[in-house]
């Protein structure tokens, strides 16, 4: 194994953040659904959510000078920075989610304005109104300096070839602005609650939703400069490609409705980041999708993410032109930024 040089810049493109406080929208409208925010006497901080705790989050989520410490002993040099995805709200009223997203992209903008070599953003629209989505992802790009958003794997009953959302992929088109998808409200929830499945399974089925949907949709076929990240390695789908091109080679009549490319093609036009749990799993994507697809990612700062930030890529025989594309070369590339931004 060739180490990389010790000088090399990293950059972390999946990483959450959130205000110490946010508004209480369960509060202000009457709706326990809203996420909320209590920061115990005991010293621990706890989101809770229709009523019921959801997850204790930590200083280092909100704090980011406390972060570029923590993630500078990694070797770690810039954080691409997102919100959390229950945070998203899409189920609320469309200007009630607004509300909270303007104040989450705020205070992302913050953090980039006090700590530009250490910090890109990655913002959040309400995509159940097209419309205000596509006038928070202007305000994001154009006014807040942020350089795209970070979208779910489905928004309601819309997948993502919904007619509905075309409008908003091609405003993020035309700007430029890097799209990462994110699993949530995961398929499988209410039946198989046990044994944290809607996480384990769940989670990449809802990547390979979003991934079939934008190629059998005709939404990349349309649009050929959409940049589009699929979080956590793309879940399930670079590694179910086979089965999907099979099914689209056998059953045109049910597959090909929409779009008659190969799914296949489509490899090249997604970024992956890296964070797929397992070395092997991160060679065969490398080997399949292209080193010039993928990224380093850790889902910072959850349990689930990859701990030692960067390990999964340090584990692999590859170069240091692979190791430098990996680290940072690919997230450049997505973001629209140049490497003196963060020298």
């Amino acid at each position: 194994m060739q180490g990389p040089d010790a000088a090399m810049l990293k950059i972390d493109t999946h990483a959450h953040y959130l205000p110490r406080h946010w508004p209480d929208l369960a509060a202000k409208y009457g709706d326990i659904r809203f996420p909320v925010i209590h920061h115990g006497d005991d010293g621990r901080s706890r989101i809770y959510k229709d009523g019921k705790f959801f997850r204790e989050i930590w200083p280092k989520t909100w704090d980011p000078k406390l972060r570029i410490e923590e993630f500078a002993g990694f070797g770690v040099q810039v954080q691409v920075i997102s919100t959390v995805p229950v945070m998203f709200s899409y189920w609320a009223k469309p200007q009630h989610a607004h509300d909270l997203h303007q104040a989450l992209n705020d205070h992302m903008a913050e953090a980039l304005r006090d700590y530009p070599r250490h910090y890109a953003g990655i913002g959040t629209v309400p995509l159940q109104s097209p419309r205000l989505a596509i006038q928070e992802l202007e305000r994001c790009v154009d006014q807040l300096g942020l350089q795209g958003v970070q979208i779910g794997s489905h928004i309601n009953d819309w997948n993502l070839d919904a007619p509905e959302l075309f409008d908003f992929f091609q405003a993020a088109s035309e700007l430029g602005a890097a799209i990462l998808i994110h699993p949530w409200d995961m398929m499988g929830t209410e039946s198989m609650p046990k044994y944290w499945l809607p996480w384990l399974v769940g989670m990449p089925a809802e990547q390979s939703r979003a991934a079939c949907c934008l190629i059998f949709g005709g939404v990349l076929e349309r649009l050929p400069k959409l940049k589009v990240c699929l979080a956590h390695g793309g879940g399930s789908f670079p590694y179910t490609i086979g089965r999907i091109e099979h099914g689209f080679n056998m059953r045109p009549d049910l597959v090909a409705t929409d779009n008659f490319r190969n799914p296949r093609e489509y490899l090249s036009r997604f970024y992956f980041d890296s964070w797929v749990a397992d070395p092997r799993a991160l060679r065969y994507l490398i080997d399949t999708c292209g080193v010039d697809r993928i990224m380093l990612g850790t889902d910072y700062p959850f349990p689930l993410g990859e701990q030692e930030p960067g390990a999964g890529i340090a584990a692999l025989d590859l170069s240091e032109a692979e190791q430098a594309r990996l680290y940072h070369g690919t997230a450049l590339e997505w973001l629209g930024l140049p490497k003196a931004r963060f020298a």
